[in-house]
């Protein structure tokens, strides 16, 4: 179906028709640049201060942002991946018919390339006087307008392109114009940048396992179905990567790591979305305690290396990341919250009469674990503000995990919660196959075939299991949540570039 235009860009197509025309090419193959903006301000700046009298040359390119006509000048802002400068223009300098061309013909949101020399305007700012340009590539649809406003000292910028919904559907659009959305993402590749650096430096080897398996596992999720036309099989999207690098252990890979996507089947809300980035890693000869102390000097690390400091501001709130974090145990949290003893019901009938006698809604069709897990999200998970591990969990939800010693029903695991959201989780993995293969039959056992806590049984992994595997200890964390903390952003759509959008009919 071809393209309807607006007005604005039947006028923008006539000046590409134009330019054609004349000759021009509106989008040649070729460009040049031999400094991004910062490297020429910076380059002109260290001249200045050495005295140099000798003019710095440079060849720019980027985005027309603002165009000011001054009769026989133009001045003109560009942008490109470091920032702004200015474009000086005058007639004298690159003769009447290119200026006249830029004016009449050029965009904001047009890509120029600038040759000339750099020098420092009345106002006081860095500019190149512009000796030759040349048309990179004609923009058709305009850019949303932007507009700064000073307010109480602060440059607040208002923008057309406010609504998060739009903004998620054009995020090449919100890039363009709202360079803190682009600040996000420098920020998210360097945390993911600290992530392997933290790990590679303990001696962790980074892999990468299958995306499309034909068994799920590892997490209680829903998995997305596909299906292999070649092979005539149904496969799964991962939901988790942790079964694939647990098999790595049994190979003698003692120390292996995986970031990359996973695929979950469930709710949007402003923590969770179905596709999203994930850190993995196993640690033989380890245990949760250990991994827990890996963990809070990893954020802190992290911390570090993108902010420059261990406290910061979230939503409202200081947080600070510097070890050692809070250690509540999840019977004792859950008690502080709702008076409800969870040791004292150990079956699911008492666990619902401890509710019942607390006023507490639940699901009558729920098992005992997974009504623990309700009750730690809706009453205990809240009120973790600062960096906390809650650990002991009940071994009814986590089937992956090792007990503890002399307690059966409570496995060693860690969940750790920053501003009141899950951030990770670990194990001290279970190693034992006789011990697996019954978790995974009670899984299937006390779960419908509907119900995304049940665990499909894993026949391949049993046998890896039972060639031996060393005691290890897991650890996963959503590099999404991650990031939200480390930018202040409130929603998980905020800092996945393209997240899912239900369709539209104008889509």
């Amino acid at each position: 179906m071809p393209a309807e235009y607006t007005n604005l860009e039947k006028i923008r197509l006539e000046k590409l028709a134009t330019l054609k025309q004349r000759g021009i090419e509106p989008y040649p193959t070729r460009a040049q640049r031999t400094h991004t903006s910062r490297q020429a301000i910076a380059a002109f700046e260290e001249a200045e201060s050495k005295g140099d009298s000798q003019p710095v040359q440079a060849i720019l390119a980027g985005r027309i942002r603002s165009m000011r006509v001054m009769g026989k000048i133009t001045f003109s802002h560009i942008e490109d991946g470091d920032g702004r400068i200015q474009l000086f223009l005058r007639a004298d300098e690159i003769g009447e018919e290119a200026l006249e061309t830029f004016n009449r013909d050029l965009d904001i949101g047009d890509f120029v390339q600038a040759r000339g020399e750099m020098f420092r305007t009345k106002a006081g700012e860095a500019t190149l006087k512009v000796q030759e340009y040349r048309l990179l590539a004609k923009s058709i649809t305009p850019l949303p307008a932007a507009k700064d406003e000073l307010i109480d000292g602060k440059v607040v910028r208002h923008t057309v392109l406010a609504d998060p919904e739009m903004r998620y559907r054009q995020r090449y659009a919100d890039l363009a114009i709202n360079p803190e959305v682009r600040e996000i993402f420098r920020k998210r590749a360097a945390i993911v940048r600290a992530l392997r650096e933290y790990l590679d430096g303990l001696g962790f080897l980074e892999v990468e396992t299958p995306i499309l398996q034909p068994i799920y596992g590892g997490a209680a999720a829903r998995p997305f179905t596909t299906y292999h036309n070649q092979l005539k099989q149904t496969l799964y999207l991962r939901i988790s990567f942790e079964l694939y690098l647990k098999r790595l252990l049994v190979g003698n890979l003692e120390r292996v790591y995986e970031i990359g996507r996973d695929f979950r089947n469930e709710g949007v809300d402003r923590t969770h979305n179905p596709e999203f980035t994930q850190l993995e890693f196993y640690c033989a000869y380890a245990d949760y305690l250990q991994v827990m102390q890996m963990t809070e000097e990893m954020i802190a690390y992290v911390a570090d290396k993108v902010l420059g400091k261990r406290q910061f501001k979230y939503q409202g709130n200081t947080i600070d990341v510097n070890p050692p974090w809070r250690r509540l145990e999840l019977r004792q949290g859950l008690l502080e919250v709702t008076g409800i003893d969870i040791q004292a019901c150990p079956t699911t009938a008492d666990l619902q009469r401890a509710m019942r006698e607390k006023g507490l809604p639940y699901d009558p069709n729920a098992p005992r674990g997974k009504l623990i897990d309700g009750l730690i999200g809706d009453y205990l998970e809240p009120t973790l503000i600062q960096p906390t591990f809650l650990y002991d969990y009940p071994r009814d939800i986590s089937p992956l995990a090792k007990s503890k010693p002399g307690d059966p029903q409570t496995v060693e695991r860690f969940e750790g919660f920053i501003a009141g959201m899950e951030l990770c989780n670990a194990f001290t993995e279970l190693n034992d196959p006789l011990d697996q293969e019954q978790r995974f039959l009670e899984m299937g056992r006390d779960y419908d075939t509907e119900d995304e806590q049940r665990h499909p049984m894993d026949e391949d992994y049993l046998r890896a299991m039972r060639y031996g595997m060393p005691p290890n200890g897991g650890f996963g964390m959503g590099i999404d949540r991650l990031t939200m903390l480390l930018t202040d952003s409130p929603n998980i759509r905020e800092v996945i570039l393209f997240p899912h959008l239900r369709e539209r009919e104008d889509d």
